[in-house]
């Protein structure tokens, strides 16, 4: 799968099927959507693109939300190349950009940079400066410049479209397996393991802190978890706490992770957190002791996930 910073793309990369949509999650509803392209792709032969942005535009233009995110760029690019995008234009999303009229974004780059085929929008897609260009635009531009719009159905599950905004929602309920089932694989969160205050350690449960970064804030709590670590292919068991650990008074939202029978050392290393369970809320405890026995009963519960 070929990466692209803008849209100066490999002629072989013209006259494709386009994608365009933050695809955050990757969820089920992107994937029956990918599916329906692939269909596409092989009736009439033709690669399929994705046209993404970063910084997602609700985030660039509300600088308030900052943990939002259901999947980072990195795992968004794994899970696209698995479901055989042929390439993904990721196009920064900054003051010129945003500023650019609907026409302009039609003619001189669905037509003139990426000359795509068939392009595959939601029904309330919106692009240009202030949100001025729409569906019907597009559609009304269809014979001028040789391309045809496709707007799928949204997938809809127990009178519920799913949607990346419905497994955010999810995830602050902590409702994990609900989630999980919706994006067909296990949540994760992906980072590097920094140094911490070692707090874990000396009571006798080391861990490895990952920053969240604008990850979106799931339940805070205990998890079970497995540790997935670049290029090696067996996972390892672990039992996770995202939260602000109260008991020591933290403030700032933390991933922490026991990997079960583990004794190397995974700083700076690059590791993806998979959520398999959630254990329980979390809580302030009265002392040091009452949070160690709590914490002996949760490495029995995450061991048994």
């Amino acid at each position: 799968m070929r990466l692209y910073k803008n849209f100066n793309i490999f002629k072989k990369h013209k006259k494709s099927i386009i994608l365009i949509g933050n695809f955050d999650g990757v969820h089920l509803g992107h994937q029956k959507l990918f599916k329906l392209a692939t269909k596409y792709k092989k009736k009439f032969k033709l690669k399929i693109g994705v046209v993404t942005f970063e910084p997602m535009p609700k985030m660039y233009f509300n600088h308030k939300i900052k943990n939002f995110r259901i999947s980072n760029i990195i795992q968004k690019n794994k899970i696209l190349k698995d479901l055989g995008i042929d390439f993904v234009i990721t196009k920064k999303f900054d003051k010129k950009f945003s500023k650019i009229k609907a026409n302009f974004f039609i003619k001189n780059i669905l037509y003139k940079k990426l000359n795509a085929k068939y392009i595959f929008v939601s029904n309330n897609f919106r692009f240009g400066n202030k949100r001025e260009g729409d569906v019907k635009q597009l559609i009304r531009s269809e014979k001028t410049y040789n391309y045809k719009i496709i707007k799928p159905k949204p997938l809809i599950l127990k009178n519920k479209v799913i949607s990346s905004s419905f497994i955010r929602k999810l995830l602050e309920k902590g409702k994990l397996k609900k989630v999980n089932s919706l994006l067909n694989r296990k949540w994760s969160i992906e980072g590097v393991v920094q140094r911490g205050r070692q707090q874990g350690k000396k009571i006798g449960f080391p861990t490895c802190n990952i920053d969240i970064k604008d990850y979106v804030i799931a339940m805070p709590g205990v998890y079970a978890a497995k540790v997935r670590q670049q290029n090696v292919k067996k996972p390892l068991k672990a039992i996770a706490n995202l939260g602000y650990r109260p008991t020591f008074n933290q403030k700032k939202i933390l991933l922490e992770v026991h990997i079960f029978n583990f004794s190397g050392n995974l700083y700076n290393k690059y590791l993806s957190v998979e959520f398999i369970k959630f254990i329980r809320k979390e809580k302030k405890f009265n002392n040091v002791n009452q949070l160690k026995k709590q914490i002996q009963s949760d490495l029995k519960t995450a061991k048994k996930s």
